[in-house]
């Protein structure tokens, strides 16, 4: 399987940590996948950030919501994930910084497809997102 592009949907004011320790450890040989990662570098203006996220968000294979414990406060995960539903690109989500099963998810989230931060568990989900989702080339 070519590397999957992902988008990389995270609260950025609670967990740019996690989001910098997902996408490196991806990139480890003992890691089981990897992923090429398409999500905004910097924070933005919001005149921008809408076009520049749907474009992203169009051109991968997915969408990767890291979900915090402040998920509430994180109107830009809500709408990343609208984006990625507009477009027909598969979303998932995984717990991360203490979140867990009892923690609130972003509007658009489903519980069921939202996993705990484990390297085998995300393989699976990054391989059935790939065979739902539009596999754009």
């Amino acid at each position: 399987m070519a590397d999957p592009r992902a988008f990389i949907s995270f609260d950025f004011d609670h967990n740019e940590t996690e989001k910098k320790l997902f996408v490196g450890q991806s990139k480890n040989h003992k890691t089981p996948f990897t992923i090429q990662n398409w999500s905004a570098k910097s924070s933005m203006p919001q005149s921008q950030w809408e076009t520049i996220v749907k474009e992203k968000i169009n051109k991968t294979n997915m969408l990767i919501v890291l979900v915090g414990k402040y998920m509430t406060s994180a109107i830009g995960v809500a709408k990343e994930i609208s984006m990625a539903e507009d477009q027909n690109v598969p979303v998932f989500g995984i717990y991360v910084d203490g979140a867990n099963t009892n923690s609130n998810l972003p509007k658009g989230l489903q519980r069921n497809r939202t996993i705990v931060w484990d390297w085998d568990k995300t393989y699976n989900e990054i391989n059935r997102m790939m065979c739902e989702g539009k596999n754009k080339s």
